[in-house]
Order: C-alpha cells, then structure tokens, then sequence
C-alpha cells in the first residue's frame, strides 16, 4: 500500500477501528511480515517453554526414583541388569554407562583393571556431556529469540512510522483519522516483539538455571559412584 492509498483510506476509516486485525490488515507488507515473522517466534517459543517443563520435571522425577533405588542396598549387578536394556536418562545413563564398561574390562581379566578408574571416569565425563546437550538443546532459539525479537519489532515500529509520516506527507493533513493507524501498527509491532521476547528470556534464565543444578547433581553422583567402583577395583588388584 502506497502512502497516498494508505492516507485516502485513513481518511476514510473512522478512528476509533484500531483492532488488532485491521492494524495487522492495514500495515505495510514489511510490517506484516515483521509481525507474522514475530508471531511464530513467539508461538515456537512457548512449544519449547512446554516441552522443556516436561522434560525437566520428568528428568527430575527419574533422578529421585533412581536414587531411591541405587542407595536401597540393591545388589550393583541386579540393579544393572534391570536397566541395561532400556533407554536410560541422566543417574540411571551414567550408572549402566560406568557399569558397561566395568564389565568389559572384567571380562578381559585382571590386567584391563589397572586403568580402569581413568575409563570409568572419562565414561562419565562423555555420558554427563551427552545429557547436558540433550536438557539444553532448543535453549538457544529461546536466547536468540529473547534477545532480538525486541529488535525486530522495533524495526518494524521504525517502519511504520516512516510509512505514517509519508502518509502525512501525501494528504498534507494532520488529522488523527491519517496519524493515529501508522503510529498504532509501529507501536503493535513493537509489542509484539517484547511479547516474544519476555518470555523467551524468563524461561531461558530458569531452563539454563535447571540444567546447572542437574548437571551438578550428575557430577556428584557421577564423583560418589566413582568412588564406589575405585574402591572394588583395589580390593580386586
């Protein structure tokens, strides 16, 4: 819509139709993109807001039962065998993880313990990378979004401006009926941009937040079934 279609029919529309829909209908084809461009990031944002809920709440859960159970006295190579042919996450990764290959090294006699310790560690070293990158990933479209969509939107506020005051221009009029669409559509991009990006940075902090402390509790458990595993060795050498 050139400046002067958009000025005749700001003349035309009574002032007070500022809706959302007709502000998104009568914008600037940049505009409209900006906005729909917007939209998306911001519904893509919240699919991953409710995944990642999930997920950490599940992750959590599966993390107290295991705990439950590993520190119940139940025998290593039970406990092994009842989790060895499932398709394991966080605690119960990194036990089958350190317990595979403290079987294979048994299996190949006395001399495969000798580094033994330095395997283990290393295996759980790898398998707590793994799971660190599986609770992260998606996090960084949620800091990419937060920290641009403010950005967008604010081009698309500059926009709008420009295309109001072109209108203004053209009509030679200072009537409300030729200022107030323009302006109102820049300010809706704008908003838009900061309804994409607040929560994406909110729920960004709070995920990136929860991966420290599950990555931490990894690293412990990973440091206490070391220490376990160490002390057999020795017994056995």
């Amino acid at each position: 819509m050139n400046p002067v279609d958009l000025a005749q029919s700001a003349l035309e529309a009574p002032v007070g139709d500022l809706s959302l829909l007709t502000l998104f209908l009568d914008a600037h084809i940049v505009v409209k993109f900006v906005m729909i461009g917007l939209l998306l990031a911001s519904i893509w944002c919240w699919a991953i807001i409710i995944d990642k809920s999930i997920l950490f709440a599940r992750t959590r859960s599966q993390m107290n039962r295991f705990e439950k159970i590993f520190w119940s006295g139940q025998s290593l190579e039970e406990l092994y065998r009842s989790l060895s042919g499932r398709g394991n996450h966080a605690l119960a990764a990194l036990f089958v993880a350190a317990m595979r290959e403290w079987k294979r090294s048994h299996e190949k006699g006395r001399a495969a313990l000798g580094s033994l310790n330095i395997r283990i560690d290393k295996v759980l070293d790898v398998t707590i990378a793994r799971e660190v990158e599986r609770l992260e990933n998606r996090l960084l479209f949620l800091a990419t979004v937060g920290a641009s969509a403010p950005f967008i939107g604010l081009f698309g506020t500059v926009w709008g401006i420009m295309t109001a005051f072109q209108a203004i221009a053209a009509s030679k009029n200072t009537n409300l009926a030729v200022v107030a669409p323009g302006i109102a559509e820049a300010l809706f991009a704008t908003a838009l941009g900061l309804f994409a990006a607040i929560p994406a940075v909110i729920a960004y902090n709070k995920f990136a937040n929860d991966v420290g402390k599950l990555s931490g509790r990894m690293e412990g458990f990973a440091d206490e079934f070391s220490a376990i595993l160490s002390r057999q060795i020795d017994e056995r050498l």
